[in-house]
């Protein structure tokens, strides 16, 4: 199997469970709240342990109570944390997040020592990157710093996926570097200035991509599955039906894992069948890290 080396956030989920998301101005008595880890990088880091991969995670923390916990909670995952940095003069980061009785949320995100990580930060880790490694980011960190990576890990011929969320723009040239880009609806919307809500949508989309250089694009769509497009093929593979209960994670989920089974060499509509289950999984569950599946649940093509 290839080494996985996710750069990203790590974040403390501050969730409150409610009848629907609020409005502008108004307030909503009775909700129910918890505490998860999270974080989009530590999301799909934790997914892709559970799932059997060889995970490095590469971040910064704040040196406080969340930093901590989330340290060990890698630990336990069994992901190699000898490249997570702490900051000593900003927190932790933190999202704050609502969900409602069907599962959809609204999130805000607090980054603090998140929005710190430096090329610097992570040069050491980029020491790690050859051809046998597979190449995870998220768009939680700064810009400068995944571009940075995405350059490194290119020309050291290592295989990278980069999932753009939360969207944003990114230098053109880097689009060539990435061999797999994996939006979702709105993030394609956003990168592509066009409108996402179909398949034909989201296939027109992903061939406006795939012309500035990304190889393979995945498209998430939810409850539908998900889109491949390579230029020369186009495959939806669907997702199976579950109710859900809390979508957050649910792409992180999908990103994890999809990366496991490409590091053991299955193809792409394979290791998508897998990751789409995964995410199926999820979001029966409460919580992002919290609620990412074992390999033992999945259940064989």
């Amino acid at each position: 199997m290839k080494k996985i080396l996710v750069f990203g956030s790590s974040n403390t989920d501050m969730v409150i469970q409610t009848e629907h998301l609020p409005l502008p101005g108004e307030t909503i008595l009775g909700g129910k709240f918890t505490m998860h880890a999270g974080g989009k990088g530590a999301n799909q880091a934790v997914a892709a342990a559970r799932m059997g991969g060889n995970v490095t995670f590469i971040a910064k923390v704040g040196n406080d109570l969340f930093g901590q916990q989330a340290r060990q909670q890698f630990v336990t995952e069994g992901i190699t944390t000898d490249y997570i940095l702490t900051d000593p003069d900003h927190p932790s980061g933190v999202a704050l997040i609502t969900v409602d009785n069907k599962g959809e949320n609204s999130i805000v995100v607090a980054s603090g020592s998140n929005a710190t990580l430096s090329p610097s930060d992570v040069s050491a880790a980029i020491e790690l990157i050859d051809s046998d490694t597979v190449v995870l980011l998220q768009l939680e960190i700064p810009i400068p710093t995944v571009e940075y990576i995405i350059e490194q890990s290119n020309s050291r011929r290592a295989q990278v996926i980069l999932n753009p969320a939360p969207a944003n723009s990114l230098h053109k040239e880097i689009y060539n570097y990435l061999y797999l880009l994996t939006p979702n609806e709105t993030e394609l919307s956003l990168l592509t200035n066009t409108l996402v809500n179909d398949i034909p949508s989201a296939e027109r989309a992903a061939q406006i991509l795939h012309k500035r250089g990304v190889k393979n694009i995945i498209v998430t769509m939810g409850a539908t599955g998900a889109l491949w497009y390579s230029g020369t093929d186009s495959q939806l593979i669907p997702a199976p039906k579950v109710d859900a209960i809390d979508t957050t994670g649910a792409g992180d989920i999908f990103n994890g894992v999809l990366c496991v089974f490409l590091a053991e060499g299955y193809s792409l509509p394979e290791a998508i069948h897998y990751a789409c289950q995964a995410s199926s999984i999820s979001v029966t569950r409460m919580g992002a890290q919290s609620s990412a599946p074992y390999r033992k649940e999945l259940q064989k093509a």
